[in-house]
């Protein structure tokens, strides 16, 4: 049977069937020709899928639709006690755009005063058959809700494609059996060389193309304005609590010569240093996943100035340590106040992209680290220069400064930072605290805010979760792989981070102080570059995150062993240049692995997964830079004695995790090719309809997620 008999047998029976078969049957029918095509008087009834929302308008006594024109429409037309129809104005009235949905573009019908689009396919020249998408509103919110309409009049059956076949008297059981679609499943529109289109022929063509009447460039369009918005303000956060956070490091060799270095200013040895480096990350580890818990259901914009402002705060009293006691609580503080931050922000990400497009965001404001570790080392020989300026020293006046800074860009941030996106019509609440605090202007409006609601669909659909939710999260396999792989490049990062003069020092104890902090900045350049080449072609080719993790993590295991074997007493450079590899091979593997997570997480648990596995990621797998922090280098005395062999086998440590980091690639590659990676619990959107446990298309992204891009569209691609 063709869909359109499917449909209008279900129309006629009145039969019961499932959000699934509605779905099928919507999927498959074609869009309407044009948005004149509604224009008329219909009648309305739904399809009797045990929709809340059917039980409502009967309530209401719905009578259908009025369309006087694409601009002029009575959305809800009811019955008066004497059978005639009346517009409802409680519903206001509404226009008709033509949209893409499914990744299909068709007409869609839009409330003018409230979040609401109905959908149209085509049944016949006389029938529609339409799609309620309104996932803010109690009733139909639930799930999509199914609809017809008939042209009023008499039904002119002559104008609908049956088959040969057809029989009024099936029921909607038998005409399900007959179904020729697998179980629960939902019909995608291929075009007829999308077999050849898959298969890679054309290497240079965008994996994104041919899966619908997709508009790709409106579509990057919105999401450069996204880039704008939210990119820059990302930067200039990190940057700032990057610095405050890893300045100890400078510090420790800050005005050496003069003893005013942390180490004779607060009369601590090089074991109690390592031991307040690994306090924060205690405190790090035991609050990421509440902290981001919180942000789900806080606001996001909120949460992050909230983060950014007391690390500055902490950061500026940072600058008067006077004992190890001191010391030990400033840096517990402020394991507790920067918990959060690096996994909300890639939570963030995926309220406004797609997860297989926040690979090269992530990366772009991850820079911010590689330019503070940079720019700190050089700006802290300034700071030098002010040893003794109203009776600070060089690294005191770098806490203060920085903290100060920090507190101003965490205000900031009330304006600069877009709220989570909500539905086009809807406003944001603005009862309780949440009127005294500044509103930002939202990330899109107009048409740019309808084409995103349409692309990522995902996002507006916000379920409050529950601690079974949360329980399905933390039980899952697939975080531990992803924990493992972090473990290893996060640990390494941080312990150059911490320990870079140090190791530099240890190759060539005559450098001086100042020598030392320029010296540490080339390592953190080559950081950047790496980030800014490898992360970008990781989301062109995301279906192969492990490659693109795991041949970085080898240069870093090269790097670290000409740290520990090249060179010679009078020749120490080859070893300086290991650690540039090092610094290099750094660079893109942190942002893969919270890219993967957030991939794979989204798919499978929805916004908390995404919130809870980051989380987890980065608080479990900051582990290890408790362990390089605490029990490598400065931490392990015999290892620190000087000489040839110095921090050598601390470097072999480091060697050994990143190779465990490698091998948790590996294994989670092989786990998700053989188990999957479907979906754990329902999840329904207005893209598709689900079953527990299958895999869901649910908008037009998910489609596209579907296919890598590869190499299209880009700048020596592109055609005029």
């Amino acid at each position: 049977m063709t869909p359109e008999e499917q449909a209008l047998s279900y129309i006629e029976s009145r039969g019961e069937l499932t959000d699934a078969e509605a779905a099928r049957i919507f999927d498959a029918l074609k869009p309407l020709p044009s948005r004149e095509f509604l224009v008329g008087s219909w009648d309305g009834g739904c399809f009797e899928t045990g929709h809340p929302g059917c039980k409502a308008l009967v309530e209401t006594k719905w009578a259908g639709k009025d369309f006087r024109g694409v601009d002029d429409v009575d959305p809800i037309m009811t019955f008066d006690d004497k059978g005639g129809r009346f517009w409802n104005e409680e519903w206001g009235n509404a226009s008709l755009r033509e949209m893409v949905y499914r990744g299909v573009t068709s007409v869609a019908m839009i409330y003018d005063s409230k979040p609401i689009f109905d959908h149209f396919r085509k049944v016949s020249e006389d029938v529609v058959m339409g799609a309620m998408d309104a996932p803010k509103l109690p009733v139909f919110g639930s799930s999509t809700f199914y609809f017809y309409l008939k042209k009023r009049g008499k039904l002119d059956m002559s104008t609908v494609p049956f088959s040969n076949d057809y029989d009024l008297t099936r029921s909607p059981d038998q005409i399900s059996k007959s179904m020729p679609m697998e179980k629960d499943a939902v019909r995608e529109e291929r075009p007829a060389n999308f077999e050849q289109q898959a298969s890679g022929n054309d290497f240079h063509r965008d994996g994104e193309m041919g899966l619908g009447t997709v508009d790709i460039e409106r579509i990057e369009k919105v999401y450069r304005k996204l880039d704008l918005r939210i990119i820059p303000a990302f930067w200039t956060l990190y940057f700032l609590c990057s610095a405050i956070r890893s300045n100890v490091g400078l510090a420790q060799t800050m005005n050496i010569a003069q003893k005013h270095d942390l180490a004779s200013e607060l009369n601590i040895t090089a074991k109690q240093i390592s031991t307040g480096l690994a306090l924060f990350y205690v405190c790090y580890v035991i609050f990421d996943l509440p902290s981001n818990l919180v942000m789900t259901r806080l606001s996001p914009r909120v949460w992050m100035s909230r983060i950014v402002i007391a690390v500055g705060i902490i950061g500026s009293c940072m600058a008067a340590m006077k004992a190890a006691w001191s010391f030990y609580l400033l840096r517990l503080l402020l394991g507790v106040v920067i918990a959060g931050m690096w996994p909300g922000m890639a939570y963030y990400l995926t309220l406004f992209y797609p997860p297989s497009r926040t690979g090269k965001r992530i990366g772009q404001y991850f820079t911010a680290a590689q330019v503070s570790a940079a720019v700190v080392s050089l700006v802290s020989a300034g700071f030098q220069k002010m040893d003794g300026l109203q009776g600070l020293v060089g690294f005191q006046w770098m806490f203060l400064l920085y903290g100060l800074v920090g507190i101003c860009v965490g205000i900031s941030l009330l304006w600069w930072l877009p709220d989570r996106p909500l539905p086009p019509g809807e406003t944001p609440d603005r009862t309780g605290l949440s009127k005294w605090i500044p509103q930002s202007r939202p990330a899109l409006t107009g048409e740019d805010a309808l084409i995103h609601y349409e692309d990522l669909t995902r996002v507006y659909r916000r379920p409050r979760w529950a601690f079974r939710d949360l329980w399905l999260v933390v039980s899952d396999w697939r975080i531990w792989p992803l924990f493992l792989m972090y473990f290893g490049v996060v640990g390494v990062g941080i312990g150059v981070q911490n320990y870079a003069t140090v190791i530099i020092r240890g190759t060539n104890a005559d450098l001086t102080g100042i020598e030392l902090s320029l010296l540490a900045a080339p390592i953190w350049i080559m950081d950047l570059i790496a980030i800014l080449i490898v992360t970008p072609f990781s989301d062109r080719f995301h279906h192969h995150r492990a490659l693109f993790f795991s041949v970085p993590v080898c240069i870093q295991i090269v790097g670290l062993l000409m740290t520990t074997y090249a060179g010679s007493i009078a020749n120490p450079w080859p070893r300086y240049g290991g650690l540039l590899l090092v610094g290099f091979g750094l660079g893109p593997t942190v942002p893969i692995t919270m890219t993967w997570t957030n991939e794979i997480f989204q798919s499978r648990h929805g916004e908390v997964g995404v919130a809870a596995a980051s989380a987890l990621v980065s608080g479990l797998g900051n582990l290890g830079s408790i362990l390089t922090t605490y029990a490598l280098f400065a931490g392990w005395p015999t290892d620190a004695k000087k000489g040839r062999t110095q921090y050598r086998k601390s470097t072999l440590v480091m060697v050994g995790i990143l190779c465990l980091s490698i091998v948790s690639a590996v294994v989670m590659t092989l786990l998700l090719k053989y188990v999957g990676n479907g979906p754990s619990a329902k999840q329904v959107s207005s893209g598709s309809s689900t079953s527990e446990g299958e895999g869901v298309v649910v908008d037009g992204a998910a489609r596209r997620e579907l296919h890598e891009r590869g190499l299209g569209r880009l700048w020596w691609s592109r055609r005029s």
